[in-house]
């Protein structure tokens, strides 16, 4: 009864040392929308590469990139905006078609070596092909898929962009 119960001892003691580690997954489909919410303060949620999820905009370590409405001009164009300091922004092309984007997407292995970087990628549209580069010089190529840019209850306008990705975490220009 004794070795019983000091291995039941055991056995518990070892139990919450048995982790099961989650990879943070690097590719993916996603999508984010520019409603604000409110807690303590306004805020929205942008999408984190890194970290292969939704982030509020109040989280530090912020999100990569967060959808805006920009209202200059009718139509709303939909803009993605980076969370760092640098020209996060590559267009890599807009295409005719679905079948052309995803070709181009998936035969993009490594950052082009002449490009000219932008702080907001704008107009999104479906189709389009774009690399984010991260304070850290870590690459992500992601390719629209599909946008909404309306009118809700003819007051508030939103805008929902969904996208597939690619990131390289190791930052190296070459995606996997």
């Amino acid at each position: 009864m004794k070795q019983l119960f000091i291995i039941l001892i055991l056995v518990i003691a070892i139990l919450p040392a048995c982790k099961k580690d989650t990879a943070v997954r690097t590719s993916g489909t996603d999508t984010i929308d520019n409603t604000i919410h409110m807690d303590v303060t306004y805020f929205a949620y942008g999408f984190s590469f890194s970290q292969a999820k939704l982030i509020a905009t109040t989280s530090a370590p912020g999100p990569d990139v967060v959808l805006f409405l920009n209202d200059d001009n009718t139509p709303s164009r939909l803009v993605l905006q980076a969370n760092n300091r640098l020209p996060s922004f590559f267009k890599v092309g807009e295409y005719a078609s679905d079948e052309e984007a995803k070709e181009v997407f998936n035969n993009l292995k490594t950052v082009p070596e002449a490009q000219q970087w932008f702080s907001i990628a704008e107009p999104i549209v479906p189709n389009q092909v774009w690399i984010y580069r991260a304070n850290d010089e870590k690459y992500t190529k992601f390719r629209i898929i599909e946008t909404v840019n309306e009118m809700m209850e003819d007051i508030v306008a939103y805008g929902e962009c969904t996208f597939k990705w690619v990131h390289q975490p190791d930052g190296s220009v070459n995606f996997p």
